[in-house]
């Protein structure tokens, strides 16, 4: 089992024992550096291959949130927070759990077993093999890669689109994104990767599958969709 290589990003030292504590209970999870600020960690991000950063909100200088927005590559974010409000626009950043402070180690290793899952399918894409696990409710259930039509962002899941079939999975659309985009999907709209194999036709701002699907084009991915013709 490959081991997921984290940083901890929080100006608070009680909250780099509680991480560190709960992490010390979790084989496949290593604690490689700590930060205070969030300008302290670009040097570790720069050096190191981080799979994993615990990021506080509140902090001087740097908000947790506006740090993400600076990243060109950013690695699953895990929000250690005390503030619940900022818990939408955590997750309109593709954040992969929001943790509110004080969490429960049961709360905390859901977390870390969401970014395992994830990191785990990351691996299968680059292995290119041609089926995948994905959680559903407490099923691990095998699918065909070829056999997806699309991936639909709801909330912190994805609907993951087949011919008959839709399934509900915790994770999020763009931890899916550089799996699939290096095989026939893409990504046309901020809640949308369809696999271009089941492209019907395309009308306008809009994209028919063949399984009569419609899917808006985002207004930042048009021209890449005109790039198809």
């Amino acid at each position: 089992m490959k081991k997921i290589k984290a940083i901890i990003i929080d100006d608070e030292p009680l909250a780099h024992r509680i991480i560190e504590r709960f992490s010390a209970d979790i084989p496949y999870l290593d604690i490689v550096g700590k930060c205070y600020s969030a300008t302290e960690s670009y040097a570790i991000l720069s050096s190191t291959e981080i799979n994993l950063i615990f990021l506080d909100i509140q902090m001087p200088r740097l908000t947790g949130l506006d740090f993400l927005r600076t990243l060109e590559y950013v690695p699953h974010i895990v929000i250690t927070s005390a503030f619940e409000e900022y818990a939408l626009e955590g997750f309109e950043l593709q954040v992969s759990d929001y943790l509110l402070k004080p969490f429960s180690f049961e709360r905390f290793l859901k977390a870390i077993q969401l970014v395992h899952a994830n990191l785990e399918l990351r691996n299968t894409f680059d292995k290119g093999e041609k089926t995948v696990f994905i959680k559903v409710d407490k099923r691990q259930i095998q699918i065909e890669i070829s056999e997806i039509h699309c991936l639909e962002s709801y909330g912190n899941y994805v609907k993951i689109w087949l011919s008959n079939d839709m399934y509900l999975t915790p994770r999020t659309l763009t931890s899916f994104e550089e799996e699939l985009t290096a095989l026939t999907f893409q990504r046309v709209h901020k809640s949308f990767i369809l696999n271009k194999d089941f492209v019907d036709y395309v009308e306008g701002n809009m994209i028919v599958l063949k399984n009569k699907m419609i899917i808006p084009i985002g207004k930042n991915y048009r021209q890449e969709v005109k790039t198809w013709f």
